[in-house]
């Protein structure tokens, strides 16, 4: 069972740090994605066991703190532990590289965390499977779905239900190509 407590305190950091943050094509706050994708674990956990809830709700609501704020790994593990901190990090693109490198990059170091980060993952690209931004061109949201079926086939193995929950909303994707 996943602590409110430690939901609470973690939103609040997450939600202090994206606080000017939007989300694309949206007038609504950053905040929502992030509770969107715990949405998606917590849903989860009400069926499925064997997963530390808590780590895994926490690295959700934390998953671009590093990526997109002024937040820095050392801050993220002196407030919530290395453990966390290393799943954000791995979550984290590495924008030194190449952006056709980042992602395969990301799941690799994913792929080294606990199965909760693949979850974690697996949960934002669900939660980011929606209309995709108007300015989006056919190419790009032919990349988009490609990516994340690379996304699926890399992390499927993590747990059953949360994968087909993804191949689901990935096939509905499909209407905008």
């Amino acid at each position: 069972m996943w602590s409110r407590d430690l939901y609470a305190k973690t939103l609040m950091f997450a939600a202090e740090r994206h606080k000017d943050q939007k989300m694309k094509d949206k007038n609504v706050s950053y905040i929502v994605h992030l509770s969107l994708v715990a949405m998606e674990l917590i849903n989860l956990f009400a069926t499925v066991k064997g997963f530390d809830e808590d780590y895994a709700i926490q690295t959700a609501l934390l998953h671009d703190v590093i990526e997109d704020t002024d937040a820095q790994y050392s801050e993220v593990e002196k407030h919530f532990g290395g453990k966390i901190a290393d799943g954000v990090l791995a979550l984290t693109k590495d924008y030194s590289l190449p952006k056709e490198a980042q992602m395969k990059d990301s799941v690799a170091r994913i792929l080294k965390q606990p199965r909760e980060i693949s979850l974690v993952k697996m949960s934002d690209r669900i939660s980011n499977l929606n209309p995709p931004p108007v300015s989006w061109d056919k190419e790009k949201i032919k990349n988009y779905y490609e990516e994340t079926i690379f996304i699926y086939d890399s992390l499927h193995r993590a747990d059953e239900t949360m994968a087909q929950r993804l191949r689901e909303k990935t096939e509905s994707y499909k209407r905008f190509l």
